[in-house]
């Protein structure tokens, strides 16, 4: 497995990030709504209701064109730039137009406008796989008897590297790039091979964007009919049917969402004099169970955490919070309880725990940058959001945060993400609150 020794271990961190979703177009507006436990779980649009599938946390309103002229009224950002944004994206798929908001954020939290690198030192990965299923539905719907009449420009979009393509040209970005997969572990996948990047040396700078999930019917069905998908018992409740680690939890609810990070050197930090670092990534794990089916793994989860602690030179006893994967699945949420606790032992009553999904829903492929963020910024606030409708919970004995928020000031926190196929993963963050590059 891939290991790097401490002592030549380089310092990584976080230098910006970006998101949209159900209950924020911005970083700075998650941070609100995490603040005051917002909700974006509701019922569809009739158009997109399908038979028993009626709820979901959707983007709603979301215009990239009024986030550039947002940008536009800025002296930080070069017109430059949100001229290309505007033609390069402008028919772009709805899950690219999110991945440039997240990453133009991203950038400007960083001040990578102003105290620029290298292009040839910028990498990006795309984390995520199978993004434009509904661009590729839609294209079949409108050419299925004329397919001549296939707009050229399908012979890009139907490839998850249109991502990378349109990210690159729109940043100046000319190093190492790709998208990358782990199911619903994406997001921390890339955030560790992100990681791993730095520390090879191969870029200076890498943006991690956690790309949108944009779900059509055939995926949705198909998590319906494994069992996967929640939201029967509390069809006429939509807030009520995302409840982690409760009693009468059912299946997640999917959300849609798309995160970005960008991930930095400390060399690079010093050199160009950047302010505002956010966290470090002290290090992250990625174990598979080997196993193809949805099916959770105690051990395997067990043994990413303890892997992950070890390789960041840490004890449970230093972690103060962890952001769970908890979709509200009764399996998945009782597995990885069962293999906190395992690795815990008898401490496990003093790691808070929380799941961000009870909020946001399930985002997938953006399910790791997306909680990753949401730790950040209670790290750097010094509050916990409210675990929503936590009423009854499956274990006692755990130090769940309730549907309230705890004011509690945190310096180290895990995050969880774990995907269909028996892939487990799980990073580390420290707060900054006072960074020195020396």
């Amino acid at each position: 497995m891939y290991r790097l020794k401490k002592e030549n271990s380089k310092r990584v961190f976080v230098s910006g990030m970006g998101c949209v979703n159900s209950i924020a177009e911005s970083a700075a507006e998650f941070e609100q709504a995490l603040r005051e436990g917002r909700q974006g779980i509701d019922f569809y649009k009739e158009s997109k209701q399908k038979g028993p599938i009626k709820i979901g946390a959707e983007i709603r309103n979301f215009s990239l064109n009024k986030r550039i002229d947002d940008y536009s009224l800025k002296e930080n950002v070069p017109q430059t730039i949100l001229n290309k944004a505007r033609k390069v994206a402008r028919r772009s798929p709805f899950v690219i137009q999110t991945a440039v908001a997240a990453v133009l954020e991203a950038y400007v939290q960083a001040d990578l406008f102003h105290k620029q690198v290298s292009g040839e030192r910028i990498g990006i990965i795309v984390a995520g796989n199978n993004l434009t299923n509904v661009v590729k539905n839609a294209y079949m719907d409108k050419c299925k008897n004329d397919l001549e009449y296939m707009s050229p420009s399908y012979a890009l979009q139907f490839m998850d590297t249109d991502h990378i393509g349109t990210l690159s040209e729109i940043f100046g970005i000319f190093g190492e790039g790709c998208t990358i997969g782990g199911a619903s572990a994406s997001g921390n996948v890339g955030i560790i091979k992100a990681y791993e990047m730095l520390q090879l040396e191969i870029a200076d700078i890498c943006i991690v964007v956690g790309a949108m999930a944009e779900l059509s019917d055939a995926e949705m069905y198909g998590f319906y009919n494994v069992g996967a998908l929640g939201g029967r018992r509390f069809g006429t409740e939509p807030q009520k049917a995302c409840r982690p680690f409760d009693m009468e939890h059912e299946g997640f609810i999917y959300g849609q969402g798309c995160g970005c990070f960008i991930l930095e050197s400390q060399e690079s930090i010093a050199k160009r004099n950047a302010a505002g670092i956010l966290a470090e990534i002290m290090g992250g794990a990625i174990l598979l169970d080997g196993n193809r089916l949805s099916n959770p793994s105690v051990q395997g989860e067990a043994r990413v955490m303890e892997l992950v602690l070890d390789r960041c030179g840490l004890v449970p006893e230093d972690i103060d919070y962890i952001n769970t994967h908890g979709t509200s699945s009764p399996l998945g949420d009782e597995t990885e309880l069962k293999a906190i606790k395992q690795v815990w032992k008898d401490q496990v009553k003093n790691v808070w725990i929380n799941s961000t999904k009870g909020l946001i829903g399930h985002c997938f492929y953006a399910a790791g940058v997306m909680e990753a963020i949401a730790s950040i910024i209670q790290m750097k606030e010094g509050f916990l959001h409210p675990n929503k409708n936590l009423d009854h919970p499956i274990s006692k004995g755990f130090r769940f945060v309730g549907n309230d928020r705890e004011e509690k000031q945190i310096d180290i926190a895990m995050s969880n993400s774990f995907g269909f196929g028996g892939i487990n993963t799980s990073i580390v963050l420290k707060y900054c609150s006072q960074y020195k590059s020396e």
